[in-house]
């Protein structure tokens, strides 16, 4: 395959590099390369419409996707040159990981069933039904525990868990919070739901304390997030659980000023690497939803163990 000079001034450019590489492995939709790579859609498609004019990529449409592989022929002089070129990208082992995760997904058929009747809950209503009282109920089921609900804001969940929980401590560095919760836990005459003053990174529990950590839409805003999930590793008993919810890594800057947030969500990769960097085993990460208007927030779920 003959390739212009254009061609080569397209290669100088990691990201397309970085494609190419993924290309090579498994054949991908634009979507699952988002997943990846953790970039926009318009910047992902741009690369891989110049990458098909040049002749490098081609495509294939399966019902309303479209999926991208490497082009047929006369690849295998261009791949070996990227190949020597991982070392000086970063992102390549990564990339691989990812790659694994997200190919892991497709196999995973009984998650994509489940997938497909949980976005028909609630379209339909049915008096009685409801995300609310089925959380409720599994949490009744729930065996009694010590939880730390941490950056708990004003308490909310932490009033759930404590109706099932032998102890819920709920933690936050706001003294707002940390006064309106308290309160809200007296008047409903929660006796195992306490309130504490306290830093994500430097949470106030002597170690091994609690049965399960759980974050809930707080991480993005921990300044460190792997010290919090390491501080986390420390108050869990061995035998322990951490769970956490979070948004999916997303590009809408404006919730840096809107909502406080540090961080613009995590992919399902970082969220693994924070939780095995930090001892905890046993990882598993899911999207469990999406949302329909934009922004389009996502929010994935991590659970591990640590092992006694």
């Amino acid at each position: 395959m003959a390739f212009s000079l254009k061609s080569f001034r397209l290669l100088g450019d990691p990201a397309r590099v970085r494609l190419l590489l993924l290309l090579e492995q498994e054949e991908l939709s634009v979507a699952e390369l988002q997943e990846i790579l953790a970039r926009g859609q318009s910047q992902i498609s741009t690369h891989l419409s110049q990458l098909k004019q040049a002749g490098l990529v081609e495509d294939r449409r399966e019902g309303k996707n479209i999926f991208y592989r490497l082009h047929s022929a006369g690849m295998s002089d261009v791949m070996n040159v990227l190949r020597q070129a991982v070392a000086d990208i970063p992102e390549a082992e990564q990339d691989r990981a990812a790659l694994k995760l997200v190919i892991g997904k497709r196999r995973d058929k009984m998650r994509s069933y489940f997938d497909s009747l949980a976005g028909k809950f609630g379209r339909t209503y049915l008096p009685g039904r409801s995300w609310e009282g089925l959380a409720e109920l599994l949490l009744r089921l729930m065996p009694p525990m010590v939880i730390a609900d941490l950056g708990a804001g004003e308490g909310t969940f932490s009033q759930l868990l404590a109706l099932r929980a032998k102890h819920v401590i709920a933690i936050d560095s706001s003294e707002k919070m940390v006064e309106f919760g308290q309160t809200l836990a007296q008047t409903h005459g929660l006796k195992n739901l306490e309130f504490r003053l306290g830093d994500l990174e430097m949470l106030p529990l002597a170690e091994g304390a609690v049965d399960l950590a759980f974050f809930s839409q707080s991480l993005h805003h921990a300044i460190h997030p792997v010290k919090a999930v390491e501080e986390a590793f420390r108050i869990v008993r061995p035998g322990g659980r951490i769970v956490i919810l979070d948004l999916l890594r997303h590009q809408f800057e404006e919730a840096r000023e809107m909502y406080a947030d540090v961080w613009l969500g995590f992919t399902e990769l970082e969220l693994r690497n924070f939780l095995k960097k930090s001892g905890f085993r046993n990882v598993q990460t899911t999207i469990v939803h999406r949302e329909t208007e934009p922004p389009h927030f996502a929010t994935v779920s991590a659970v591990a163990e640590k092992v006694a």
